[in-house]
């Protein structure tokens, strides 16, 4: 039993503030493999009139995984996985990791682009991420759509089966946000 000790690793994920994570299929993913990004799309995809009517600074988001948090990026892929598998909508990242300066930017164009301030906002720590969905060679972001709308609110629900907070259940419903909450972390930069 020494030697078990000894081998065992620790656990990629702590399902202790999840709760809620029965779904076998969820679990085995979480815990197995380490699941892989998708290939960037083109960046005139994210161009589009429709885009650019509802996320108008999309083409500056940055939508680079690697500056995202290891255990958010995998929770995240985890929903992507089983949103295509389970109900057929394919995910695509419109923004992850926010410096402060762009956070501040869109925090001046005011409370209907976004309420947080620089580092008030977990995109600073890579623990945030807007998505839409991608069907038919085009980023779907409408709220209007009411298969987007369905998508959204099947998002929420995987979402907080992985440990993830949706923005659809905020009083100023952004429904393509995830964040993984950690104590602690907003206004860390702020406070030094």
């Amino acid at each position: 039993s020494l030697l078990a000790l000894a081998v065992h690793r620790p656990a990629v994920f702590d399902f202790a503030e999840v709760g809620r994570t029965t779904d076998r299929q969820i679990a085995v993913l979480l815990e197995g493999e380490q699941l892989v990004p998708p290939p960037p799309l083109p960046p005139e995809a994210f161009t589009t009139r429709e885009v650019e009517m509802v996320r108008p600074d999309a083409i500056h988001a940055s939508r680079n995984w690697s500056l995202l948090d290891a255990e958010f990026t995998q929770r995240l892929l985890v929903v992507y996985k089983l949103m295509k598998e389970r109900h057929g909508y394919e995910m695509v990242l419109i923004e992850g990791y926010r410096s402060p300066e762009r956070q501040a930017r869109l925090f001046d164009q005011g409370a209907h682009v976004t309420q947080a301030g620089a580092n008030m906002s977990y995109h600073q720590y890579g623990l945030a991420a807007d998505s839409a969905f991608f069907k038919d060679g085009k980023v779907v972001i409408s709220e209007r759509d009411p298969w987007a709308m369905r998508g959204y609110q099947l998002y929420g629900e995987i979402a907080a089966q992985v440990g993830l907070t949706w923005g659809g259940n905020w009083k100023m419903q952004d429904y393509g946000h995830v964040e993984l909450r950690r104590p602690g972390v907003l206004g860390r930069a702020a406070a030094h």
